[in-house]
């Protein structure tokens, strides 16, 4: 039987700034935006501003409310990211079977290296090391899969360790609500309540006809993982394949026109085309969010004949969809995403007779436009657009985009 750990560090941003500063130890930190402007969220927070009420995606100005002695501090992605790399590193130590989820948390394959009670051994002796060396604390699950793994790691924090075995499941699973099951979230949760499906274990009471009628596949997915099924290998190279490219924003004011509307889908839709482009990546589908500022949230998408990876065509698109889809209700954020992305080099266009010629004149330009971008960077040339460049923007997403920093 496999052997899998989930390696999930605890409040690991604000862990991050506790070690660097050991005199923010013991106190109630946040990390997050400037308390001045309205996007302000608390990013993560130390678990002593936990026990004071402040906690994740709370605005700045509330957490403050909450907890007045709130040390807030602004995120700096760089340090996590050296100290997500030194994690990583310590991890393949043990086996070259690891797989990063995300900066802070990721699987591991122990099953040639470690048997039975052996493997609580192994853990312990990760977590010191993580402690000691880097001063940082995790918590790990121990399972036999990596849903049973995930779960088992959020079952003690901080600096816990918790075996979870498929014969546990109807014991210590099944009482849970549904939403405490890793992969389903809020709206999920309300759809499965719709259907008097509460538990976890009323969940794994309901039929797969009913599942895959409710849910399709996805619904039998979480009908198996109710039961403890996850056949998912661990796999190092797997993050790497990214199904999606978005950005999104906030905004610190409203937006009111179509006019501003457009503004900001034209800098999205930029931010897009460098992350596109810094993989080689172009997709078939452009989808727009708008959040408006009572909340409400409309979400629509189009699947185009070829696929596109320029800032131009991510725009035109976008705002297409915008236009016909906005009411005209005051808006608070905005977002732009292509999915169905594919290798670029790897694409074979079906060109007809009235698109082959803008492609055969297009390609000189483009692949000079390449070999700048990889000489000089992504931005030293964009074609028929002018971006202001915000300080924090970047080719690349460095919540998703810092696991290319695990290429070998």
């Amino acid at each position: 039987m496999a052997i899998l750990f989930h390696i999930d560090m605890n409040c690991f941003y604000a862990s991050v700034e506790q070690a660097i500063n050991p005199a923010l130890k013991g106190k109630p930190i946040a990390v997050g935006g400037d308390p001045k402007e309205r996007r302000g969220v608390v990013v993560t927070c130390s678990y002593e501003a936990r026990a004071r009420g402040v906690y994740t995606t709370m605005r700045v100005t509330e957490a403050r409310k909450q907890c007045p002695e709130l040390i807030m501090l602004k995120p700096n992605f760089e340090r996590y990211r050296a100290a997500s790399n030194a994690m990583f590193t310590i991890l393949r130590e043990y086996t070259d079977l690891v797989e990063p989820v995300s900066i802070d948390e990721g699987y591991m394959d122990v099953t040639a290296i470690v048997h039975g009670a052996d493997a609580l051994n192994l853990a312990e002796d990760i977590q010191q090391r993580l402690k000691k060396e880097l001063d940082l604390p995790c918590s790990i699950g121990i399972a036999p899969n990596k849903f049973l793994a995930k779960m088992a790691s959020d079952m003690k924090k901080p600096m816990g360790i918790t075996v979870l075995r498929k014969r546990q499941v109807e014991a210590v699973l099944w009482p849970k609500p549904v939403i405490e099951m890793h992969g389903v979230g809020k709206r999920t949760a309300e759809k499965l309540a719709a259907h008097n499906i509460k538990t976890i274990g009323d969940l794994a009471a309901t039929s797969e006809v009913d599942m895959r009628a409710w849910f399709g596949k996805n619904g039998v997915r979480m009908r198996e993982k109710a039961y403890g099924i996850d056949n998912r290998a661990v796999d190092p190279t797997s993050i790497y394949d990214t199904k999606s490219v978005g950005n999104s924003t906030t905004l610190s004011e409203n937006i009111l026109s179509e006019r501003k509307l457009n503004d900001v889908i034209s800098q999205l839709s930029q931010r897009v085309a460098n992350r596109l482009q810094a993989k080689n990546l172009a997709g078939k589908t452009i989808s727009i969010q708008l959040r408006s500022a009572d909340w409400k949230q409309t979400t629509r998408s189009k699947t185009l004949v070829n696929a596109i990876y320029e800032q131009h065509d991510i725009a035109r698109e976008a705002k297409e969809l915008a236009t016909k889809h906005w009411n005209g209700a005051p808006l608070r954020l905005v977002g732009v995403s292509i999915s169905q992305v594919e290798n670029r080099q790897q694409r074979m266009e079906q060109l007809d007779l009235f698109t082959f010629t803008d492609h055969v004149r297009d390609e000189p330009v483009m692949n000079i436009m390449n070999e700048l971008r990889d000489k000089f960077g992504q931005d030293i040339i964009v074609r028929g657009v002018r971006v202001k460049k915000s300080t924090y923007d970047a080719p690349t997403s460095f919540s998703k985009d810092f696991l290319d920093d695990h290429r070998k």
